[in-house]
């Protein structure tokens, strides 16, 4: 549990209460009339205390985060406060309830009569929803689980800076982020490489060296000795334009050497890192996909992984380069003149200040950028996967509006990035040419003075020249950190996030499985405190089948979600053959489930590959038995190339009808212990649904089975049903049983009927 603020320790010593004997608390931060002010909730084994500050309400709040160190704004931190408390206790309480408002909540005490006793942001949500469960075991005497008590619920914002995490679950801020930590894991990234790297660096160097000696034959040799009869070049004009050639060439085949290691580098890391994304991605839950728009992971895989490619290959080598040719040149300038050589490198304090005003503008510059052409794929990204139904209600001129003002944005924030770049890089020129322009000044005033020859001004002017590429290198290097620091922290968000369904150290490898079902207690919400199921208990014994029925939103589908666990239980348990799902290892439990559900994916690839996902290994006889029996070989023989036909987007369509037994044959092939049927026949006409039926009833032989329908005739051969209400099981038994009881199922069964019998009136 999170430490208590010093100040409620102690109000609660002068109370005589210990802070150890605090199980958990919460923060609430407004007032019912929509001010601000603090009020604390806590619970111990017996009492419900309630401490309320005597602070007059703020009706504006600065925020720092979703924390409980949260600034009222006009408040001082040496203000003293009066804490009040009540304490009631929890034996008096019939109820401790959460009720949500829009962007808020309130905390509701029955005792005996309903009140409310606090009221908070919905930033506590996740608390108050904690809190309202530990209250819950405590009033039916029960020990709430450690598990229970234990803090994890993560800050939502920077506390230093306010800013909300871009990512949930990882605590780390752009704005106060060290720069030079994301950069030092990057590099981390390159030890695969660093051979290539080695050898990159290497033939560089030599390429530079030998371009190092270029000016110096261009300048003195050519101008002071070959030229000017002077030294041991005197008149050797060949010789030393024998030299030029020489060494040009050499510069030329180290650049071929390294250029060709870069280009077989640049494949490998693209491809890893690509890989090293999509694997992250894998290993995630169900419920950071449900989060994420496609278009905004794409975007992760494909540009950010080039962004930092371009890190590894066009940045640490020739960063190293030009690093070194900077020091190279500048000791040689030093040499021939120090005179000259201070004076050119003048501008060089302007250049420092005006890159590092200018580099944390780039850097949120290039974070917008990202954001706003995210945006506009997630747009494109759906607008195709959803053409149908633009085009069934005609909205193309709608998307065409959206797509313009989320494109719009992306143009507003490409504008400012290169309007900042356009500015900043100039400018920058301007300033390390300007030490070439001095250079002429005062080395040509020299040679009119005596005091130094025409070849070695000619020499410096190159070596100058030499050094505006390095030098630009370097102006254009805080354009190329922001593009790959922000994408490596954009690689690093999903490296980092943390699945919420994981596998413990030591999980159980279940290599065969009995098929029996135990769901006790079980109580699930998508989000805190909007529970979808409660204290759900069903038994299915090995080979039964379990029919689920309930109205739409009755929480049947999340109920057959859990059992892969596909989303962990917020209460309860839920175990196979006597294992708890949390114990075992999520490969080995999913290994014996089969699902086939009412959305059927067919992906990119021939009929053969998408039978064959659910068993790579299988042979082909055990293929196309598995179409037989689900009732696809008959149309699969009739497609142009059989077995081989290519189907997903772009290729041969499929009907609804023949994706579901293509769905079935993979479930077959599977061979699961446990089956689940999610609405499996929902989308299908009747003669279609019934042929799909004898599939289905062919593949249920010898399965457990946790079967929902849409159609309630399909259940009629359950060994037993449950019906669903608002997240709740309100009637068991058999079909019989549940008609004669005249209950939930009935008025089910009898509306269903109803719906039939007006369809046939409608079709007659």
């Amino acid at each position: 549990m999170e430490k208590l603020p010093n100040d409620i320790v102690d109000v609660l010593k002068t109370h005589e209460i210990s802070p150890e004997q605090v199980l958990i608390w919460m923060l609430c931060d407004r007032t019912l009339d929509k001010g601000f002010k603090d009020t604390y909730v806590l619970l111990t084994h017996e009492h419900v205390l309630i401490l309320t500050n005597n602070r007059e309400p703020y009706r504006e709040k600065t925020y720092n985060g979703y924390t409980a160190e949260t600034k009222v704004k006009g408040i001082s931190a040496t203000d003293t406060v009066e804490w009040g408390m009540e304490k009631v206790r929890i034996k008096e309480i019939e109820s401790l309830t959460i009720v949500n408002l829009v962007a808020s909540g309130m905390v509701v005490m029955k005792a005996p009569e309903e009140r409310v006793i606090a009221a908070f942001t919905n930033g506590h949500m996740g608390r108050a929803a904690k809190l309202a469960g530990v209250f819950d075991r405590l009033k039916k005497n029960e020990i709430p689980d450690q598990e229970e008590l234990e803090d994890d619920l993560k800050r939502t914002a920077c506390p230093k800076c306010g800013m909300i995490y871009p990512q949930e679950g990882r605590q780390v801020c752009p704005k106060c982020m060290k720069k030079h930590a994301v950069f030092g894991r990057l590099l981390s990234f390159a030890g695969k490489y660093k051979a290539s790297i080695f050898w990159i660096v290497f033939f560089m160097l030599l390429n530079s060296a030998a371009g190092l000696v270029i000016p110096y034959l261009q300048g003195t040799l050519l101008f002071d000795q070959a030229l000017g009869g002077k030294g041991a070049f005197a008149g050797r004009i060949g010789l030393v334009i024998i030299l030029m050639i020489a060494f040009r060439t050499l510069a030329l085949l180290f650049g071929v050497i390294y250029g060709v290691i870069n280009a077989k580098m640049a494949a490998n890391i693209a491809f890893d890192l690509k890989a090293s994304v999509f694997h992250a991605m894998q290993r995630l839950s169900l419920s950071f996909f449900e989060k994420k728009q496609t278009g905004q992971l794409m975007t992760r895989i494909n540009n950010d992984a080039i962004e930092l490619q371009y890190f590894f290959i066009d940045g640490i080598s020739y960063f190293v380069v030009n690093a070194m040719n900077i020091i190279g040149i500048v000791t040689i300038l030093l040499i021939m003149d120090w005179q000259l050589t201070l004076l050119c490198l003048l501008p060089l304090p302007f250049v420092f200040f005006l890159v590092r005003r200018a580099f944390p503008k780039l850097w949120r510059l290039s974070i917008r950028r990202h954001k706003r052409v995210s945006s506009m794929n997630a747009i494109i990204s759906d607008t195709i996967r959803g053409t149908r139904v633009v085009k069934a209600f005609g909205k193309e001129k709608m998307e065409n509006d959206r797509f313009q003002r989320v494109s719009g944005a992306f143009s507003d924030a490409e504008q400012s990035f290169n309007k900042m770049g356009a500015t900043m890089f100039p400018i920058l020129n301007i300033l390390t040419q300007a030490g070439g322009i001095l250079i002429w000044a005062f080395g040509g005033w020299k040679v009119m003075q005596g005091d130094l020859t025409f070849g070695k001004v000619m020499t410096f002017i190159n070596y100058m020249l030499l050094l505006y590429g390095p030098i630009q290198f370097m102006n254009n290097i805080m354009n190329w950190w922001s593009y790959c620091m922000s994408a490596a922290q954009r690689i690093f968000e999903i490296h980092d996030a943390v699945p919420d369904v994981a596998d413990k150290p030591d999980a159980i490898q279940l290599t065969d499985m009995r098929g029996e079902i135990q769901i006790a207690n079980v109580t699930f919400g998508y989000e805190p405190n909007k529970v979808i199921l409660k204290g759900v208990s069903l038994h299915a014994r090995p080979g039964q089948m379990i029919g689920v029925v309930g109205h739409s939103g009755a929480g049947k589908s999340t109920l057959v979600n859990l059992i892969p666990r596909l989303y962990d239980v917020n209460e309860g348990e839920i175990r196979i053959d006597g294992f708890h799902i949390k114990d075992l290892a999520t490969v080995s439990l999913r290994k014996h489930i089969g699902i086939v559900s009412q959305d059927v994916y067919v992906m990119s690839g021939s009929i053969a590959e998408n039978i064959a996902y659910a068993d790579p290994e299988c042979t082909l006889a055990d293929l196309i038995h598995a179409a037989k029996v689900a009732g696809a070989h008959d149309f699969i023989e009739k497609l142009p190339d059989g077995y081989d036909t290519i189907v997903g987007t772009g290729r041969h369509i499929l009907s609804g009808g023949e994706k579901q037994r293509l769905s079935i044959a993979r479930a077959i092939l599977h061979n699961p212990k446990i089956l689940i049927l999610d609405e499996a026949t929902a989308s299908l006409d009747t003669k279609t649904e019934l042929q799909i039926q004898e599939a289905l009833d062919t593949l249920v032989r010898g399965r457990t089975t946790i079967a929902i329908a849409h159609r309630l005739s399909t259940l009629r051969n359950a060994d037993y049903l449950v019906v669903l209400e608002q997240g709740t099981i309100v009637e068991k038994g058999t079909h019989e049983q549940l008609m004669n009881k005249e209950g939930a199922y009935h008025s089910l069964v009898r509306k269903h009927d109803e719906a039939l019998k007006m369809k046939e009136v409608i079709m007659a």
